[in-house]
């Protein structure tokens, strides 16, 4: 008799020796995932194998035939990419830091205990899935890109392919001379809930609304594309946690005050966003940076959305507040340098006058349209304030 499955629901294997352990974690993740279950670890290697639908899977440490370990030296030494970038989390009752360590070494993704709880398990698992379904997208992409244009013509964002063949380049300029580059993937929340309740063709038109808002706040160097319905990734060059974090709070603030009605109802927007920023001198992959930021993002939404995660966690706005500095005068700076332009104070006061006179740039910029580099501007004021603080 053939197997039938749900094909909307992302799949799982589940692989452990203990029948109540893999009931256990079953009736945690029903509803929300289709399971596959095996006893050991060569049951499940055989299974990965014959099933490429699976997207993630759970395995215990020590099982008869073939342990934790040993799946894991098959699966990350597997020719078949699907199997061998799989993600693996590790579940078990031993939590000793060195069987983490030799857990993590052998290639699992996460490692977590037998007793976490239900939403924990939830949200690491949605992450995870989402990860291989984005890591197979751009897997797709990159076939794809010899024959794919550059600009999706409905959206007008660069189509995925795109964005990966383009932020590949940027994160090897970035390694090469020890920069930064940062990956944001953004998401408006309750989005299913918007088409369920408005249909499709609003929740169109919110997604194009945030489309043009971030068309805006972006720099001519980033590039935004367009993952899936409602989430965005956004690749910014030279750009540190601290910068993407400060651009989600603008785009944050910008979404708040639009209100969009629909048939005397009024919509709100709310979005959510998950930051990875590359690592100076470390080898990695636009992939892996998306699907990193594409976690913090499920942490986010688990936790109610309408939130930044970045690396530490929640970031808020206070967090990214500069202490509080003494008023500069423009007039009393403009003096100084008519008196003594070789002065070394006006080369320390730059930063404090270029935050000062960016409003009145902005609205110049936005009456003459001469291309001012405000972004840049800012970029300096705020690097050049940051090195200076205590």
């Amino acid at each position: 008799m053939s197997e039938e499955r749900d094909q909307s629901l992302p799949r799982v294997l589940i692989i452990d020796d203990s029948r109540m352990v893999r009931a256990s974690i079953i009736r945690h993740v029903r509803g929300r995932f289709e399971v596959r279950e095996e006893a050991d670890g060569e049951a499940g290697w055989q299974t990965l194998l014959v099933d490429p639908t699976i997207q993630a899977v759970i395995t215990d440490i020590g099982m008869p035939r073939l342990d934790g370990y040993g799946l894991l030296e098959r699966m990350r030494s597997s020719r078949l990419s699907r199997i061998s970038t799989l993600p693996v989390v590790v579940i078990s009752g031993d939590d000793e830091p060195e069987v983490r360590i030799r857990a993590k070494s052998a290639g699992a993704t996460d490692f977590i205990s037998k007793s976490v709880s239900n939403v924990e398990l939830l949200a690491r698992l949605e992450a995870l899935t989402q990860l291989a379904r984005t890591q197979r997208d751009l897997e797709e992409s990159r076939a794809a890109l010899a024959t794919a244009s550059p600009v999706d013509p409905d959206s007008g964002l660069a189509t995925a392919s795109y964005l990966h063949h383009h932020a590949s380049q940027e994160l090897a300029a970035a390694q090469r001379h020890k920069g930064e580059l940062s990956v944001q993937v953004i998401e408006i929340d309750q989005f299913e809930g918007l088409v369920a309740r408005y249909g499709a063709h609003v929740a169109q038109l919110v997604n194009r609304k945030l489309s043009k808002i971030m068309a805006t706040k972006l720099r001519k160097e980033d590039t935004v594309a367009e993952l899936a319905p409602a989430r965005f990734a956004v690749v910014s060059p030279s750009t540190s946690m601290n910068g993407a974090a400060g651009f989600a709070l603008r785009l944050q603030k910008a979404i708040d005050h639009i209100v969009m009605t629909y048939r005397e109802e009024r919509i709100r927007i709310r979005l959510t966003v998950g930051i990875a920023t590359s690592d100076a001198g470390q080898a990695q992959t636009v992939s892996h940076l998306i699907g990193v930021a594409v976690q913090r993002l499920a942490q986010g939404r688990a936790a109610g959305g309408n939130r930044i995660m970045g690396d530490q966690g929640e970031i808020t706005a206070d967090m990214l507040a500069p202490p509080p500095r003494p008023p500069l005068s423009i007039d009393k700076l403009l003096q100084q340098l008519a008196g003594n332009p070789a002065d070394a104070r006006l080369v320390e006061q730059l930063p404090d006058a270029i935050r000062a006179l960016l409003p009145l740039l902005e609205l110049i910029e936005s009456r003459s349209h001469s291309g001012l580099p405000l972004a840049k501007l800012a970029s300096f004021a705020d690097s050049e304030l940051a090195s200076a603080a205590p």
